[in-house]
Order: structure tokens, then sequence, then C-alpha cells
């Protein structure tokens, strides 16, 4: 995916792109944790997958937009999302995985895992949090809920009809609320981005293989 600007605020990216040198992706590991980075994980023609065992999140707002990325055979595509976002948002056992085919290798798992702890300040902490949805399964609480605000009235959002890189109508359909609760989160994304990232106990494996053994679920 090209680089990023949320409301007018080009973010520095942080963009992990599997290539047959996998080794090349453990340099994540190290960045994301030495905590509060603007950071983003995003796949070159893929979408990953998300779970969460909570998700507290702080002005929260919701509308549809289109994701712009490239196939990984070169060429260009378009992805309809739900983008979710967060001003701040508190998530317990955050697990993020993406599968991609490497040439004689076959396929590898990408796996991240962080906050496993029931202790607040040891789970995973972000601001500014935008998350790229395709597909989402959860038990949801949201609090003093907005429901077919237009886009353009959300904050954060739009500016001059466009949210990064995204090709998104102002006047479309958005939802917003003052907090939202979410709980046994499954969801399929395109992309994660945060103004700031931190990562409580970050792990993460590269395994050759794919499937529920490998992945988040």
């Amino acid at each position: 995916m090209e680089s990023q600007v949320r409301g007018g605020t080009r973010w520095k990216r942080f963009a992990v792109v599997m290539v047959p040198s996998v080794a090349a992706t453990a340099a994540i590991g190290v960045a994301l944790a030495q905590g509060a980075l603007a950071a983003s994980f995003s796949v070159s023609g893929q979408s990953f997958k998300v779970t969460a065992e909570t998700l507290h999140g702080e002005g929260f707002s919701q509308y549809g937009a289109i994701d712009q990325g490239y196939t990984l055979s070169g060429g260009k595509a378009a992805h309809p999302v739900a983008v979710s976002a967060f001003t701040k948002a508190r998530i317990q056992k955050m697990c993020q995985s993406v599968v991609t085919p490497v040439p004689i290798i076959g396929d590898v798992t990408l796996r991240l895992e962080a906050g496993d702890s029931s202790d607040e300040n040891k789970q995973v902490h972000a601001e500014n949090l935008y998350i790229d949805v395709e597909d989402l399964n959860a038990d949801a609480v949201f609090h003093d809920i907005n429901i077919g605000v237009a886009a353009k009235d959300l904050n954060p959002g739009i500016k001059d009809g466009e949210v990064q890189n995204k090709q998104a109508n102002p006047f479309g359909f958005g939802q917003q609320a003052k907090s939202a609760d979410l709980s046994n989160v499954k969801q399929t994304a395109w992309a994660t981005t945060a103004g700031t990232f931190e990562l409580s106990g970050l792990h993460m494996s590269l395994k050759q293989g794919s499937g529920p053994k490998y992945e988040c679920y």
C-alpha cells in the first residue's frame, strides 16, 4: 500500500512485506519492542488476521472506504473496507498473522502477539488507531452511539474528501460513539495503523506452514 495520510498528517510508515528473504521481517520485532512509535502493519496485496480477547476504545468512529493496494504480481487492486478508528485503545491478548507463499519454501506465516496480561498497564496501548476491516466477528457494546452520521462529520476522519490513500465518499454513511468495548474479536483486515503503538510482551514468530495451527485463528 502507498504511504498513508490521516487527516492531513503523513504518519511514519512501518510496513511488513514478506519476500523470499523472510529473515528481513525480524526488524519489526526490534522496532515495535521499543514501544511508543508510529507504526503500520500492512502487506502488499494480502489481508491478514487479527484477534483480541478484549478491546476498549475511546473516541470510536467507523465509515466505509476503499483501500488502494497492489497484488503480489504488481497489479493494482481496490478493497472495500470498514475503517474503525479510535483516538485511544487498549487491547488484551492481541494477535496478528499473515500467510505469504514463498517460492520453493511454500507458505510462511508471520505472527505477532502482545498484551497477554490481565494487568491493563501491560496490555497493548494505541493512540489514533485505524483498522481497515474486511470481516469482523465480536461481542460489542457501544456507549453514546450515533448511527447515520455523514462521514465528513466524523472525528477523526476525512479531510478534503480523502482518508490516507482511500477513495471515500465524504457524505457517505458513518457512525461514532464515545467509547466501545469488544470481546472475542476475530477479524480480517487490510491495514492496521497507529500514531503510537505500545506492545508489552511482544513475541514474533515465523513458521513454515499455514492454517489454525500457525495463524491467529
